[in-house]
């Protein structure tokens, strides 16, 4: 049996009387682009830096590539790779001089640097201005170093904090990709803490909810949304004639649609008390002589999840 790449067990960070991490089990498994999401204060980076040995645990246990962050920091973070929400670079020097002076700290072997420099550089669109000076990079420019700097030492896990905060639509998507080629082609197990939770919808395998420190959810994207989002939202196209008297009918269907329903154009929107009412549905609006054209169901998603995780279902 395989290994986890990550395990804890009742990991916990006290900070005076604040709980940042509380109890914290889970397991990631090698390849796997993990989400840990949580809003500000959630317990997040404090989690990345246990996992990477910066910090020590008040309690509880962790294990990174088999190796005890508390007493072999050193070793796991020569495999590892970080980037924080907001990277130090050296801005008075150019990408290159910063990719080179972290090779070095890094050990990497010195024949080896100057190519894989330039690998990164090119990978990551940064070759044509390599040997300007990193403080007139724009923001997305300056996080694509900081994602290549990170991956300079070919990590095996690669801890993501929030990769694409502050980032245009453009930046972020080309951020994206890169995580999702890393883990899919080249097997780098990612853990990417964010609370953009239509990224985390795309890119992650598994996620976890945090909150106050605490772990909520721990599921498949599509798992995590079957157990908490009770409800249900179907797009339902008739014949144009017939929308008045679908709206007279539902009316009458509190046990399956609940609130009223949306209407543009030629479409309605229902909300349902769940996948089991849709077939119900269905028979009914056809033995009343409707002609359903359509009647798809909007699949649920990590926003929906979270905010019935803290109480603040729409």
């Amino acid at each position: 049996m395989i290994s986890p790449v990550i395990q804890t067990s009742s990991l916990t960070r006290h900070f005076g009387e604040i709980k940042a991490v509380d109890q914290l089990t889970l397991e990631v498994q090698a390849g796997e682009i993990f989400g840990f999401l949580g809003h500000n204060g959630a317990g997040k980076t404090t989690t990345v830096r246990l996992l990477n040995g910066v910090i020590e645990a008040t309690s509880g246990e962790a294990r990174v590539l088999g190796l005890n962050p508390q007493t072999q920091g050193s070793a796991l973070r020569a495999r590892t790779g970080v980037l924080t929400e907001t990277p130090s670079l050296d801005e008075r020097l150019t990408a290159r001089d910063n990719l080179s002076i972290y090779a070095d700290l890094y050990n990497f072997p010195r024949a080896d640097v100057s190519a894989r420099v330039h690998f990164l550089l090119t990978e990551f669109e940064l070759a044509e201005r390599a040997d300007e000076k990193v403080a007139g990079y724009s923001k997305g420019m300056k996080q694509r170093l900081a994602l290549a700097r990170a991956l300079l030492h070919k990590p095996e896990v690669l801890f993501l904090d929030e990769p694409t905060s502050g980032l245009d639509p453009v930046a972020a998507r080309h951020v994206n990709d890169l995580v999702e080629h890393l883990a899919r082609r080249e097997g780098c197990t990612v853990f990417l803490c964010t609370h953009n939770l239509v990224e985390a919808q795309k890119l992650c395998d598994r996620v976890a909810v945090m909150e106050h420190g605490h772990l909520v959810a721990l599921g498949t994207p599509s798992d995590l949304t079957r157990q908490y989002v009770k409800r249900l939202d179907v797009d339902l196209e008739v014949d144009p004639t017939q929308i008045e008297l679908v709206l007279q009918i539902v009316q009458g269907l509190p046990q399956l649609v609940s609130g009223p329903p949306k209407r543009k154009k030629d479409m309605l929107t229902l909300t349902l008390s769940g996948r089991k009412a849709i077939p119900e549905l269905l028979h009914i609006l056809v033995q009343k002589g409707l002609h359903v054209y359509r009647l798809a169901p909007q699949e649920a998603n990590l926003e929906e999840v979270y905010f019935a995780l803290h109480g603040n279902t729409q």
